[in-house]
């Protein structure tokens, strides 16, 4: 690469450790590689190290020791730039330009990419009434912090709902967040150092990838399968990268819609068991679910596996609330990092409207009437993009994803690229992927499918030559 980009073998060196410094794998004061064991690693002489280091030691990026070796002064030090990291991708798949396109679009765009429900699908009168009641609450609901751990409240619900999977839980074992992203970004801080290998599924969601990014993890995708992540490759993993961490969907995986099978649930816990593998299980889309498949965490009872959770598919992405239920002792750190990075947990407010609405009756009617909804409009999506050739990988037990893969090898980043140029937001499979294998899918929400329009857009894009 180096030889391609004109630089001489020194040129490279140099480029390589400001690389390191940019994306914070090597902090002001941290100690460089040794010149001999650079150069084993780099694959150069030491000569070429030491001429390497001298000129960014002129440059004023490094300093050395005298006895001691060299170390990184701070000067200059660029801002972090969370796109630059990790594996270079085309726009059109890297994660942080496919999700501004959904979440900065104008009302006119239409979004079958998106991973949120219609607003009109959502139980807007029971918000409503929540808002209302939350209107003539005390003072200190409506102003105060949160508190560290989360409203009381709405832990006990969760703690109920863990109750009847199965799960013996304390409300020692659960945290009140600001969301479901923050929940895997206080375990990854509390887990995680830069440059820890942590598995997920290929394909798998793609925010997982870019907050890993942000923590400097080295990401290693395990195949993923219409019954959990193949488990001879997952095994493989284990032994060959030595993982910290291991983030998945259980039920309804996002992108596949694909649900873990009770043999799979099994030997994924035993292997993990056998190499000290922590397990994060997001399980955001379990109410979708008819009826409950098998869960990492039912299975193990907290102890290697975390789940994490949110209301924001079910209930408003606007009301942002998320939860981790893991160990007490673990609890105990996410409880300090979160009032380190947030003085606090969740807004008062968030948690006691999602509280008032799901301890009434209205929830459950509203999960069992959006189940049916989204029966139906994941077979009429099938119907309609049969035509087109597009072929659904599998047909998903509930939720609102569709993966489906392209007619004739046609490249879904091509395919997405055409749509975005007529007001179309679609979902490229290879935004979801570690390995860039899933080039031939793309990713549907069945909810957002409703307008002809997408149709046309679609049929004329695969048509293009």
């Amino acid at each position: 690469m180096a030889k391609d980009r004109g630089l001489t073998r020194t040129e490279a060196l140099m480029d390589a450790v400001r690389a390191r410094i940019a994306n914070r794998a090597l902090a002001p004061g941290d100690r460089l590689p040794s010149v001999r064991g650079f150069a084993r690693t780099m694959g150069v002489s030491p000569f070429t190290v030491v001429e390497a280091y001298g000129r960014l030691e002129a440059e004023g990026i490094i300093r050395a020791r005298r006895g001691s070796g060299f170390y990184v002064t701070g000067a200059d030090l660029p801002p972090m730039a969370l796109a630059g990291m990790g594996p270079t991708r085309e726009r059109d798949v890297d994660p942080f330009w496919v999700s501004r396109q959904s979440l900065d679009a104008d009302a006119s765009v239409l979004k079958p990419g998106c991973g949120w429900l219609p607003a009109d699908w959502m139980p807007q009168g029971a918000i409503r009434k929540g808002l209302r009641a939350l209107a003539r609450t005390d003072d200190a609901a409506l102003a105060d912090y949160g508190s560290t751990r989360g409203a009381p409240a709405l832990r006990r619900l969760l703690l109920g709902r863990f109750a009847d999977e199965g799960i013996a839980a304390t409300m020692d074992h659960v945290l009140l967040t600001g969301s479901g992203t923050q929940a895997i970004d206080l375990i990854c801080r509390l887990l995680l150092r830069p440059g820890d290998t942590v598995l997920v599924d290929d394909p798998c969601y793609f925010n997982f990838q870019a907050l890993l990014r942000a923590h400097q993890a080295r990401v290693v995708g395990v195949p993923f399968t219409p019954s959990g992540p193949d488990v001879s490759a997952f095994e493989h993993a284990l032994v060959r990268e030595n993982p910290r961490l291991y983030i998945t969907n259980s039920a309804l995986h996002n992108p596949t819609g694909a649900s873990l099978s009770p043999q799979t649930a099994h030997r994924v816990l035993s292997a993990a068991s056998a190499h000290g593998l922590t397990i994060v299980e997001d399980d955001i889309f379990a109410d979708f679910e008819p009826a409950p498949s098998p869960r990492l965490a039912v299975l193990d009872g907290l102890n290697r596996v975390t789940r994490i959770g949110s209301f924001s598919k079910t209930l408003s992405a606007s009301v942002r609330c998320g939860y981790i239920a893991a160990r007490p002792d673990w609890i105990e750190g996410l409880a300090d990092l979160q009032v380190a990075t947030s003085f606090g947990g969740p807004s008062p407010v968030a948690t006691e409207l999602i509280a008032g609405v799901l301890a009434g009756g209205t929830y459950r009617k509203h999960m069992d009437e959006l189940r049916q909804r989204l029966a139906r409009a994941r077979k009429d999506a099938a119907d309609r993009l049969q035509p087109l050739g597009l072929v659904p990988w599998t047909m998903p037990r509930g939720g609102f994803y569709l993966w489906c893969r392209l007619p004739g090898g046609h490249d879904s980043a091509a395919i997405a690229r055409r749509c975005m140029a007529e007001g179309v937001v679609l979902a490229p499979g290879n935004v979801f992927s570690v390995s860039q294998s899933a080039g031939g899918f793309l990713r549907f929400n069945v909810a957002q499918l409703d307008a002809a329009r997408i149709f046309s857009v679609l049929q004329a894009a695969i048509s293009e030559k």
